[in-house]
This record gives C-alpha cells, structure tokens and sequence, in this order.
C-alpha cells in the first residue's frame, strides 16, 4: 500500500468526526485543522497528528515569531525523505497566499512603493515557488523524482476584485475573464495547473482542455492500482492518458454549485456555459468558443440550450438538506455565524487546545507512538 499525509489546511471535519484525516486514510497530519484557524499565519498552535502543539512568541493576531509555513514545510520534507523507500500519497494544502497576507519576510519586495499588503501577497506567492522547488530538489536528490507525478494548482481563479488594491496592482482582469472568487463565471472557475512526472508527462506539452479537480481522485485510483471502497462513486475521469499525452476525457458536462447566501449553479457541455446566479434568476447562456470573457448573453437565441443546461442543473444537483438550492438552512446559518463568533473569542483569549505541548526543538513528531 501507500503511506499517505496531508500538510497545510485540512477542512474536513475535526479530529472528533467522520471528516477527521485519520477517518479519511491519512497516516500522517501536519497542520491546521480548522478553514477559520488557518487564516493566521502565526497561529498560537498547529497539530502534528492529532496532538496540538504551542508555537512560541505567536498570539494569533498579529505578525509573531515563529511562521507556521515554515514548520509546515519542514515536516513536509522530512516526512518525503521518511517515505522515499515506499509509494506515498501526499496532499500538500498550501494555505499561501491566502488572507491575513501574512509573512515573516518580504525579500524583494521590501523596498516596493506598494503597501504592505501588497508586498506581503507578493512575497507569499514567491514563498510558494521555492517550497515547490525545495520539494523537486528533494525528490531529485532522493533519486525518485522520475517516478513520482506532481500536481500542483489553486481552488479557484482570480481571487480579488480587479478594483481592489491587490487586484489592480497585480492585474487580476488581464486574463479577459469575467468574475473572481466565489463566482461562477470563468474567471472564477478557469485555474491554471501544471503536471510534472520527468519522461512520462511531455516535457514543455501546453494545453487547455479542461479537466477538473475532482478528475484527480479516479486519475490516483488507476495509477495506484487501488480497488474503490464498496459506495465509491465519483463525477470524475481518469487522467492519465491526459497526462500521459492523449486528449483529456470525453464527459457530457461539467457542473458546479456553490452555496453563499444566493445558491448558484453553472455547467459547460462542448463550448457553451450556462449560468444561473439564484434559483429564481434566469439562466445565462455563453459561447466560449467565441466569447470567453462571457459579455455576450445568447440566452433568448437559443431556447434549446438553455432548457438543456436547465435540464443538467436539475440532474446534477445532489439534493442535500444542509444545502438547499433556496438558501442557506437556519441550521447552516446559525452554525457559521457560532463558529466564527468562537474563533473571534479564541483569537481575543490567544487560545490553544487544552493539552497543547511544546514542539522539539528537533522537529521529531510529538505524537506518542
């Protein structure tokens, strides 16, 4: 089998639940168990495993001593060097550059005319690019880097609002796309991605087929070997063939859903896509053959496709009572505005678990065995 781990944002469920990553087939956890929690990037503690652990001179609201970034890819390495003898799985959940736009340093963008944000958004990105080096020399220097497949992307497409500070210094809009995050039109769906496996993936191959991320879970299930759990059932395809130089897979569709306050929907089949921003909203209908910043609305043109998008809208959608397509739940809703009024409380208090301990000075797990 496989040696499996997960290092940065784990948002799953906690270590209590179903959704905990012990409960979900992974060995090893390093990180943030808790999408709120991660925000800071000098928390006042981190999991190694289930264990939480203290990070010294941190209080959780401002820029403290010790970046959590740092002891995530730490152990992140040491824990590839630890497995480079036997298959592994790992799920690195990146929480750069994600808001409070944290860093212990700026680098090169120290000196910037930019405000701190800025530099700080900037140096973050840059921290990625060489942990992601530090990961393939590492892979290199342990002679597996050949037979292990890297893929690396985000969770959506342009994150900030072309007018904001961020958004226009950076020039968010210059793909041509319309939207940004938690949006369903391109420029929030469309992500760039790369694969790199050395002389099994084609070197310098550049392609815009679109796949989509849920495509990975099948994609690891050929390339393992592994036989799916009895219940296992998945909208995507294998890409392995893709990756290894054909087309990408042949679907019907693609759908998404997102629920914010308003539920909203989009599919593409072919070159068409199909938005519908609120049940109660028309749908909208576009060309990205011809029209990929979706500024054309040829809903009224083509009655056929819309009633075949709102066709798919209806057959895709899994209906779920903690997500109804009418809004959020009372449950939903008075569950989100608890849990954020708890981490408000726990950052004012600099809280730590109850039986946080102090981490070794040598980076070893402080989880007992």
């Amino acid at each position: 089998g496989y040696a499996t781990s997960t290092f940065g944002k784990w948002g799953m469920g906690f270590f209590d639940t179903s959704g905990s990553p012990s409960n979900q087939g992974v060995d090893h956890f390093f990180g943030y168990n808790c999408q709120r929690h991660a925000h800071s990037y000098f928390p006042t503690y981190l999991y190694d495993d289930k264990q939480p652990f203290l990070l010294p001179g941190n209080d959780g609201k401002t820029v403290g001593k010790t970046y959590a970034q740092e002891l995530i890819q730490n152990d992140m390495i040491r824990w590839v060097r630890e497995h480079a003898d036997e298959p592994f799985m790992m799920f690195y959940a990146i929480t750069l550059p994600h808001g409070r736009h944290e860093i212990d340093d700026l680098g090169i963008y120290a000196d910037k005319s930019w405000s701190l944000k800025q530099k700080s958004y900037a140096a973050q990105v840059t921290r990625i690019d060489s942990d992601m080096g530090e990961l393939v020399d590492t892979l290199q220097e342990l002679g597996i880097d050949k037979n292990t497949l890297i893929v690396f992307t985000g969770d959506n497409g342009s994150s900030f609002n072309p007018k904001s500070d961020i958004g226009k210094l950076f020039e968010q809009s210059s793909n041509d796309l319309r939207g940004y995050k938690r949006g369903m039109y391109e420029g929030a769906l469309r992500q760039a991605a790369f694969a790199r496996w050395p002389g099994t993936v084609p070197a310098g191959r550049v392609d815009d087929q679109p796949w989509a991320f849920w495509d990975i879970m099948p994609t690891f299930v050929e390339l393992s070997g592994a036989t799916p759990p009895p219940g296992y059932e998945t909208d995507g395809k294998s890409l392995v063939g893709y990756l290894k130089g054909g087309p990408a897979p042949k679907r019907d569709y693609f759908y998404w859903e997102l629920h914010t306050d308003a539920p909203i929907q989009a599919t593409r089949f072919g070159h068409w896509k199909a938005v519908r921003n609120g049940i109660t909203k028309p749908t909208e209908l576009y060309n990205l053959q011809s029209d990929p910043g979706e500024s054309n609305n040829v809903a009224a043109a083509n009655p056929n496709l819309i009633a075949k998008a709102e066709q798919i809208f209806k057959d895709a959608h899994r209906p779920d009572p903690n997500w109804p397509l009418t809004g959020k739940s009372e449950a939903h809703a008075k569950s989100a505005v608890a849990a954020w009024a708890l981490t408000r409380e726990r950052v004012k208090q600099e809280w730590a678990p109850p039986g946080a301990v102090e981490r070794p000075a040598s980076g070893t797990s402080s989880t007992p065995q």
